[in-house]
């Protein structure tokens, strides 16, 4: 049997976490040198974009960490106190951390990622209004720009179409001016239509 298959049956054909039958995917919690049925999870989509920082995070969303936190699958264990350390400072969360046990391997893995040190906000992408930028949308130029090691002059009201994200660094995206793909700071730019 898949393990795909091995998930969706452990989990009823939910999400492991929050039990949302819409948009499941298999999650492998990281980090890990091979992945199993005790190190993977079925998650929706809106678990692994928050989980993932891609989404700012819902804390009444989360509200069944309180549930998880007893599951016997190392996966969701870690899943689960990550999580919770993300709301640390909401009492609900800071009292499952204090009820909930891991043994030695499986905190030791949970604290892997180093993201119970952080304050759990999503990585990102935003404009100079502080709208969500995504990989093909359309920006305008809020500063005329000089563009490094060309003669190049982008002007202030310059429509650059199907931007792209640059992955490590959420105050960069990528855009093709005069036929140039360049990098631009995501602080001189607007969203069309915001």
């Amino acid at each position: 049997m898949k393990l795909e298959d091995q998930l969706l049956k452990r989990g009823e054909n939910k999400c492991e976490l929050c039990q949302s039958a819409i948009n499941l995917k298999l999650y492998e919690v990281g980090p890990q040198d091979r992945f199993d049925e005790k190190n993977s999870v079925m998650l929706c989509s809106k678990c692994v974009a928050q989980i993932d920082k891609k989404e700012d995070l819902d804390a009444s969303h989360w509200k069944f960490l309180t549930t998880t936190m007893w599951s016997e699958v190392p996966g969701i264990q870690v899943l689960t106190w990550r999580m919770l350390n993300r709301f640390r400072n909401e009492s609900w969360a800071m009292e499952s951390l204090d009820m909930m046990y891991l043994d030695d391997d499986t905190l030791a893995w949970a604290k892997a990622t180093g993201d119970h040190d952080n304050d759990g906000s999503a990585d990102l992408h935003k404009d100079c209004n502080g709208n969500v930028l995504q990989t093909g949308d359309t920006i305008v130029l809020t500063k005329s720009l000089d563009v490094k090691g060309t003669t190049l002059n982008a002007k202030m009201g310059t429509v650059v179409k199907n931007i792209r994200l640059v992955e490590d660094n959420t105050e960069q995206i990528e855009g093709k001016i005069e036929g140039q793909v360049i990098v631009i700071l995501t602080k001189y730019v607007r969203k069309q239509g915001s």
